[in-house]
């Protein structure tokens, strides 16, 4: 068994990106810790305990960061929805995290399988930047940290430059990515490259005919308009899921290893992630960067979870 824990701001691709990793056979989901960002933190925490009680796991819950650590909190509801799940209904109110702060429980768990805890972050990195700045030694704790965030190649979804997760708190991701952590970036870039769903590729993984199948597909509604109407793709993407995908099996992806800093000025200069792809600043790298990856494995491992 692989220990992982999930840092989230659990949304309609997150929710599939921590199914997926609540599937697979070999993975013991140690602690899902939940961060403000896509949408407010009392709905982030509550989507990922609904996602939790679907998949009929026992993963503990925790609360964290409802805000970035030096800035305003700014959602992306208008893509995920009011409720992050797209709006469709589901009963997402009354169940009951676990006792404690999610940056708490994140130190908790590394400290207790030291060498051998895998990190996902799926969200905003305010909760692991606290945990850092609190016990920086956890650093070398983690066996590896997988980010959904930033760009490798090309535009931003949230400025011309900037990816969400990093954007919302750029003052915690530069924490993180200088905190000395073994790390991999798994930028927008691949998702809209490799993990679009158009509406028959989305019909294809419905058509499965489980709950869970029918889940993933249904929690999309809101996403697909906002894609296909800001982001010019065929259908929705599905950022979490394609970097969850890799960190259950990395050869899903390719990667090269560069140094990476993060802006956190304002404006057009918020939250970028600057990839040395030339070495001209002469600085080691840092971060692995996934710079391409296979869609076909990734919709196998995809289908697989829900089937």
């Amino acid at each position: 068994m692989r220990n992982f824990i999930i840092d989230t701001d659990t949304a309609s691709d997150d929710a599939v990106a921590l199914l997926m990793a609540l599937r697979q056979p070999d993975i013991d989901v140690k602690a899902i810790t939940v961060v403000a960002g896509n949408v407010p933190l009392p709905l982030a925490v509550q989507n990922a305990l609904y996602t939790v009680e679907l998949c009929g796991a026992d993963a503990p819950v925790y609360a964290g960061c409802a805000k970035p650590l030096l800035r305003d909190l700014e959602t992306a509801q208008d893509v995920h929805g009011r409720d992050g799940l797209g709006d469709i209904g589901l009963p997402l109110e009354g169940r009951t995290p676990a006792a404690g702060h999610a940056a708490d429980a994140l130190r908790e768990v590394v400290n207790a399988h030291a060498g051998d805890i895998t990190l996902v972050t799926l969200g905003p990195l305010t909760n692991v930047a606290l945990a850092l700045l609190r016990e920086p030694e956890l650093a070398g704790r983690v066996s590896h940290c997988w980010i959904m965030g930033g760009i490798g190649s090309g535009h931003g979804n949230v400025t011309p430059t900037a990816e969400f997760n990093i954007w919302v708190d750029p003052e915690a991701a530069k924490v993180v990515y200088e905190s000395g952590m073994k790390m991999t970036m798994v930028g927008w870039d691949i998702s809209w490259r490799y993990a679009t769903f158009d509406a028959e590729q989305a019909a294809e993984i419905r058509r499965i005919g489980t709950p869970l199948a029918e889940f993933v597909i249904d929690i999309q509604a809101t996403l697909t308009e906002f894609s296909m109407r800001e982001n010019d793709l065929a259908g929705f993407d599905l950022p979490d899921p394609i970097t969850m995908a890799a960190a259950i099996d990395p050869s899903i992806a390719q990667y090269r290893d560069y140094r990476v800093d993060v802006t956190t000025g304002e404006g057009l200069e918020r939250g970028i992630t600057v990839v040395d792809v030339l070495g001209v600043a002469k600085r080691a790298p840092q971060m692995r960067v996934a710079t391409s990856a296979n869609r076909a494995a990734f919709v196998d491992m995809l289908k697989r979870s829900v089937s």
